[in-house]
């Protein structure tokens, strides 16, 4: 049962051994859903009102529902419990655990390891290795990996950014190098939402406060079908979906945003706002 939603949800969990992990990309551990337009909400009945449809609200409201349960999944399987066992972890709408910046959430049993994102997508960009045979590396090792690389060095990183289209050798150091608590106060700030999405939010919480008293109560305005993965919808989220910088009271932390987005955004302009970008 997903803890915030209620929602009983059908799974799949999968364990590596070492041995056959060296020939899979989805890490030792896997889970994944076998209803993805359920899990994703791509089909609500939700009030209107008496104001106008909007597709960007409509947007929003999927968004207000999936995040806490996608936060959810990703601590059930990475932190069950207090023993730390799992270091990191991450969550796709692909089948394929890929640079973790281009992933919609990771998970850091310790916040102060954060940039082992970074150093874990450099990897599998540059040197073309599965991400979980070095997801388990110290962050001097991760370093020591990352300077090996040429000067100068970089590899493509589209998704969502026009500032920046790319990630260097020398950005990953730096970030390596920025004490950890400089690079989640950034982080955070770049976390802030968009105008368009601001502007969506009014509607959207009035849609929800709305379709939550039918809910409970029975009474209120008519419900319509909605779907929320059409081009549209799916077209705001890549571009205005936001970010959520989630601390956890173990010391870990959380990056999560929807699953039709990308983390990179988000460390291009916390790595910007730090200077460490080129």
């Amino acid at each position: 049962m997903l803890s915030a939603s209620k929602r009983i949800f059908p799974c799949s969990g999968y364990c590596y051994t070492e041995v056959a992990a060296r020939d899979i990309s989805a890490g030792p551990i896997d889970m994944s859903t076998s209803d993805q337009e359920g899990f994703l909400y791509s089909y609500l009945e939700l009030a209107w009102g008496r104001g106008p449809r909007s597709i960007e609200a409509e947007a929003a409201v999927a968004w207000h529902l999936l995040r806490d349960d996608l936060e959810d999944l990703l601590l059930r399987l990475c932190a069950p419990d207090a023993s730390g066992r799992v270091r990191t972890g991450a969550c796709t709408n692909g089948g394929d655990w890929i640079a973790p910046v281009r992933m919609c959430a990771t998970y850091n049993a310790d916040a102060r390891d954060i940039a082992r994102d970074l150093a874990l997508s450099w990897l599998q960009r540059h040197d073309r290795e599965m991400v979980s045979r070095n997801a388990g590396l110290s962050l001097e090792a991760l370093h020591a990996r990352v300077d090996a690389a040429p000067a100068g060095a970089r590899v493509a990183l589209k998704g969502g950014s026009e500032r920046a289209h790319a990630l260097s050798r020398e950005t990953v150091l730096k970030a390596l190098a920025t004490p950890p608590v400089t690079l989640l106060e950034a982080l955070e700030a770049a976390a802030a939402p968009d105008e368009a999405w601001r502007a969506a939010e009014p509607r959207a919480r009035e849609i929800l406060a709305l379709t939550s008293q039918i809910a409970e109560t029975g009474e209120g305005p008519p419900t319509w079908q909605v779907h929320t993965a059409t081009r549209a919808h799916v077209r705001f989220l890549r571009k205005h979906a936001p970010f959520h910088v989630r601390r956890l009271a173990g010391g870990g932390v959380i990056l999560a945003t929807h699953p039709f987005r990308s983390l990179w955004p988000l460390w291009v302009d916390a790595l910007s706002s730090l200077g460490l970008m080129p």
